[in-house]
């Protein structure tokens, strides 16, 4: 047990590419400790995980991963985002999608699955198979597929480096499995197009074809500030905003 702690803590040091040294400087304990913890000689406390893992940024679901294998009960609670425990954040959720109208919102998870939307974003999916609107919805996919929105965006290309730029440092920031698997999915799509080069924007947008109109956004990113639950801390708002004034306009009139 103690030893699979500390192997999983070893993997977050190197992910982190710091040293025993550094690591221990970090946490304000010896290296000789670090060593003792990472090789099973010394069974580290429920503080010590905490510790070592707050330095080394380790995703809370992970977090409690370490503390099991230490023998340790989890520190950070997990619930449904429908559960009571969870009323007031659903409330919030839904307050600010809402408040976002005109303007599509949405709401992803670790894995970007779809967990909510606005009317507007619901709007953009007009017209897609039901069998990509089916749950679990990811987003990636549902971007990137060729019967999906992919026929849609204008800049195809451009959008989807953005997105695996993205991806990358999710992944190098989690080590999540499910995200090398988008990435590995993203990577083996065919490119369409390749955009001009010469003039590249301050913020990738997403120019997404509607009717006969091409609608461009740029999107923001929201999380919830020190979270001490697993479910909330792997939840994103994505806003999207007009990136032109003929999207403003185009939304604003309904």
């Amino acid at each position: 047990m103690t030893h699979a702690a500390g192997h999983l803590l070893r993997t977050w040091r190197h992910r982190r590419h710091l040293s025993q040294l550094e690591l221990a400087l970090r946490a304000q304990v010896s290296p000789r400790h670090v060593s003792f913890v990472e090789t099973g000689r010394s069974r580290p406390t429920v503080e010590m995980v905490l510790r070592l893992c707050d330095q080394l940024t380790v995703p809370l679901r992970e977090q409690n991963q370490v503390l099991l294998a230490a023998g340790h009960a989890p520190a950070h609670p997990e619930h449904r985002l429908d559960s009571p425990p969870m009323e007031q954040v659903s409330a919030a959720i839904d307050g600010i999608l809402a408040a976002h109208l005109p303007f599509p919102a949405l709401v992803v998870d670790r894995r970007w699955d779809l967990v909510a939307a606005n009317d507007a974003l619901y709007g953009l999916l007009d017209g897609l198979p039901d069998h990509l609107l089916e749950p679990p919805v990811n987003v990636i996919r549902l971007s990137v597929d060729p019967v999906g929105l992919a026929p849609r965006i204008e800049n195809l290309d451009q959008w989807r480096t953005h997105l695996i730029h993205r991806l990358r440092r999710e992944h190098d920031a989690s080590a999540d499995p499910d995200l090398a698997n988008l990435l590995t999915e993203l990577g083996d799509l065919p490119a369409t197009h390749t955009a001009p080069a010469e003039s590249m924007p301050l913020l990738v947008p997403l120019r997404l074809r509607v009717g006969d109109d091409v609608l461009s956004f740029v999107s923001t990113t929201t999380v919830f500030g020190m979270p001490h639950e697993v479910t909330l801390s792997e939840l994103a708002i994505e806003a999207f905003y007009p990136a032109d004034d003929a999207t403003r306009k185009l939304l604003l009139q309904g």
